[in-house]
This record gives structure tokens, C-alpha cells and sequence, in this order.
């Protein structure tokens, strides 16, 4: 039981970067100009970088205020 959170969270994880590859690549064919390959590759990096910036502030935030709180957050 302990491992379907984690699978859960690595199936999301990969469904949300395919839908963003597929965004991306969506809104490059919509300018009716022939898709650059490395332009989309740099832009969806970009996103995903900065996600999991993000996604670490949220962490630390969110470990900081449970352990500020008092909770125990260990295994």
C-alpha cells in the first residue's frame, strides 16, 4: 500500500508533461509555420524547470509551516 501514492504522483507527473508537450506543440502548429523542433524542446524545458522550482518552494513551505506547527513529520 505504501507504494501507490508514489505511483499515483509519477502517473500525474507524466500525464501533465505530456499534456503540456502536446499544448505547446499545439499552439507552434497554430502558427501555420513549419515547427521548430528545438524552439518547442527549449520552451517545454522552461516550463518544467521553473514547475519544479516551484513545486520545491511549495515543499519547503509546506514542511516548514508543518514542522513550525509542531507536527512530526517523520516515517
Amino acid at each position: 500500500m505504501d507504494w501507490i501514492p508514489a505511483a499515483f504522483v509519477v502517473f500525474k507527473g507524466l500525464m501533465f508533461v505530456t499534456a503540456m508537450f502536446f499544448a505547446i506543440k499545439w499552439h507552434y502548429d497554430q502558427d501555420g509555420k513549419k515547427m521548430n523542433t528545438r524552439a518547442l524542446l527549449r520552451t517545454g524545458s522552461k516550463v518544467l524547470v521553473i514547475l519544479l522550482l516551484l513545486l520545491g518552494v511549495l515543499m519547503l513551505f509546506t514542511f516548514g509551516l508543518a514542522n513550525m506547527l509542531g507536527m512530526d513529520l517523520s516515517l
